[in-house]
């Protein structure tokens, strides 16, 4: 075994056993809550997401209901996530391919998903790996900044940084993995302030991009 395939074996188990019961933050009961849920976090943070989505969903529970929403209705209620006006567009432009094209559900295929209307390859990983069970490797902010710090990519670029995980990582754990690093960043690898001495890969994190301690 090579050092960096020991070091990702130590990464592996510290996340196992550190973040066994970690989940998706975002709050949902279908994939179609999950899909637009997503869609509505880019640039806001998932706690706000969810003090918006129970009003958004208890008027609009499916593609069919929101595909009728006015645009001024979506954006009264989606306003505090900001850039309302093109999120409440995108939301609504969602639900309405949705109906069109797949009989109102969402389909569990990475090729359909990213044909729908403000779904990215991000988003729509997220939603295979948390609904529909299949590998998938969602690049957000917490686990592109971790796999950088811990010396996983050398790139700041999600679709590099994908490809740089999934080659390193057997497919059947990229959904766990990217969602135990995705905690580790919120909780100890913060953006601005890591919490390194409280980190059990201190000892063997090369500490890319930060400054020397």
């Amino acid at each position: 075994m090579t050092s960096n395939e020991n070091r990702l074996s130590r990464i592996l188990a510290f996340l196992d056993s550190t973040y066994p019961d970690a989940r998706i933050v975002l709050d949902f009961k279908s994939p179609f809550q999950l899909l637009v849920a997503t869609v509505l976090a880019a640039q806001c943070t998932d706690d706000r997401v969810n003090q918006v989505t129970p009003g958004l969903f208890g008027r609009w529970p499916d593609a069919a209901e929101l595909s009728k929403a006015t645009q001024d209705e979506v954006e009264a209620v989606v306003r505090s996530t900001g850039f309302y006006k093109n999120k409440a567009k995108a939301v609504r432009a969602l639900a309405a391919a949705l109906v069109a094209d797949h009989g109102g559900a969402v389909p569990g295929d990475l090729d359909l998903l990213t044909k729908l209307p403000g779904v990215g390859r991000k988003t729509a990983s997220v939603v295979l790996g948390g609904c529909f069970g299949k590998p998938a490797l969602p690049v957000d902010t917490h686990v592109g900044r971790v796999s950088y710090r811990l010396g996983l990519t050398v790139s700041n670029d999600p679709v590099r940084i994908e490809q740089d995980l999934a080659g390193a990582i057997p497919a059947a754990r990229w959904w766990d993995f990217t969602t135990r690093l995705g905690w580790h960043g919120r909780r100890i690898c913060t953006g601005r302030k890591p919490l390194c001495d409280s980190c059990g890969l201190e000892p063997i994190c090369p500490k890319n991009g930060l400054a020397s301690k």
